[in-house]
């Protein structure tokens, strides 16, 4: 897949006759699946949602109307891109795209600490994968460290537009790392 396109689901066994299919979410926007909704598979195909039922993680997709056909969707991963994602999927306050994320530069008290280059996604809380400045590197840190993903607790402020992110109590955890 190209560099615009976040993965949001695997599509499992057919169900029925219909050319329903398992959904197995990867996202917390279920609300993306929504009738009329396109995404792409990982063979290339555009697929339109017929219908989606949330509380049984069911999905049909335009002209896939039997078991069949469906059949052939089967392990087929659903891609959507950034514009997509943004335009369907609403945020809260201190809430932001994994996307958006990666990429900025975490600062405490006006130090580099270093670059978000993921977010790990554990059972408690999602934590932001830093790779630590080399300024801090060559004074024998570590190159890369975890900082949980908490507003207020490590997190103070994100600033999307400037790439920046600004925390505390995060240089702890880097020299205890």
């Amino acid at each position: 897949m190209n560099s615009n396109e976040i993965f949001v689901a695997k599509l499992g066994k057919a169900v029925g006759l219909q050319g329903h299919l398992r959904l197995f979410m990867d996202t917390d926007f279920p609300e993306q699946f929504k009738k009329g909704a396109t995404f792409k598979t990982n063979r290339n195909l555009e697929l339109k949602v017929a219908e989606y039922n949330s509380s049984r993680e069911l999905i049909k997709f335009e002209n896939f109307d039997d078991l069949e056909t469906s059949k052939k969707l089967t392990n087929q991963e659903l891609y959507s891109t950034f514009e997509q994602t943004k335009e369907n999927c609403k945020l809260k306050k201190n809430e932001y795209f994994w996307f958006d994320l990666i990429s900025c530069n975490v600062y405490e008290n006006d130090l580099l600490l270093g670059k978000v280059k993921e977010i790990q996604r554990y059972p408690l809380n999602d934590y932001l994968e830093i790779v630590t400045n080399e300024e801090l590197v060559t004074k024998g840190l570590p190159k890369v460290f975890l900082i949980p993903h908490l507003f207020d607790k490590y997190v103070l402020t994100v600033n999307i537009n400037d790439k920046k992110i600004e925390v505390k109590d995060s240089l702890i955890i880097l020299e205890n790392s």
